[in-house]
């Protein structure tokens, strides 16, 4: 049997935020550049949440992680 896990906005926000303090992604990068840190079958699903909540795959993550503030190094 398949296991399904459901991302919620948080879990793909708090994920976002991870890469980008591990410098594995940039917070100007757009939103899809996630799909590789994220299992593939699971990606429809995780695209589907970020529509429900109006994010557009080219929205930079900077957008996705919200109003967190970032200092610039």
């Amino acid at each position: 049997m398949l296991q399904y896990t459901r991302y919620s906005l948080d879990a793909i926000r708090n994920e976002a935020c991870e890469l980008v303090r591990k410098g594995l992604v940039d917070r100007k990068q757009p939103i899809y550049v996630l799909c590789q840190f994220f299992p593939r079958d699971e990606w429809e699903s995780i695209e589907c949440e970020l529509e429900r909540n109006d994010f557009l795959l080219r929205d930079q993550i900077l957008d996705l992680m919200g109003c967190e503030e970032w200092r610039e190094d």
